[in-house]
């Protein structure tokens, strides 16, 4: 199975190489930046959210969550299953960003992109969590596109993010909801 999946990982690599052009990666490398260390999430998400009353929970919520996610993938997960990234099968003049030194799975730029979407779909308005689906789609394409992960590590990372963003918020409501009544 794990050889099936592998081979369709590396179909998916190829494919999308097919599309890449010089706009196209400037573009990637942007989205890829914003989802660095979960940067883009922090600055428009939870940091608006801790300073106004009215969603300081949710930014809370958000906060514990993308830290939740973050142990789970980048310290616990990732050093667990030690997946070597695409781009290690790249030459160095191939390559569109700097090789990451990190293991590949699961894509931590998309679980916590999909923390975020999660907790905001839980707790906000259409208008928030719609562009914060967006985003995160683009983020977590840019990383096949810019082959530092594979297609499988992406889904898993959707997966995660959506995990780790449901059971935080609704944990988190359940337990810390008497502090922000």
């Amino acid at each position: 199975m794990f050889k099936k999946i592998q081979q369709l990982d590396d179909l998916v690599v190829k494919k999308i190489a097919r599309i890449h052009t010089p706009f196209l990666n400037r573009i990637m490398v942007i989205f890829t930046k914003l989802g660095n260390g979960a940067f883009v999430w922090w600055i428009t998400l939870c940091f608006p959210f801790l300073l106004m009353k009215n969603t300081r929970a949710t930014g809370v919520y958000l906060t514990l969550a993308l830290g939740v996610n973050f142990i789970l993938g980048e310290i616990i997960i990732k050093h667990i299953i030690g997946r070597m990234r695409p781009s290690s099968k790249l030459e160095d003049d191939e390559l569109i960003i700097k090789r990451p030194k990190d293991y590949s799975f699961p894509s931590g730029h998309t679980a916590s992109s999909f923390t975020a979407f999660t907790v905001t779909l839980l707790r906000c308005p259409a208008y928030i969590f719609l562009p914060v689906l967006l985003v995160a789609l683009i983020i977590s394409f840019s990383r096949m596109y810019l082959r530092v992960h594979y297609l499988s590590d992406v889904i898993c990372g959707v997966a995660l993010g959506i995990l780790s963003g449901t059971v935080c918020t609704l944990l988190f409501e359940h337990l810390l909801s008497r502090f922000f009544a």
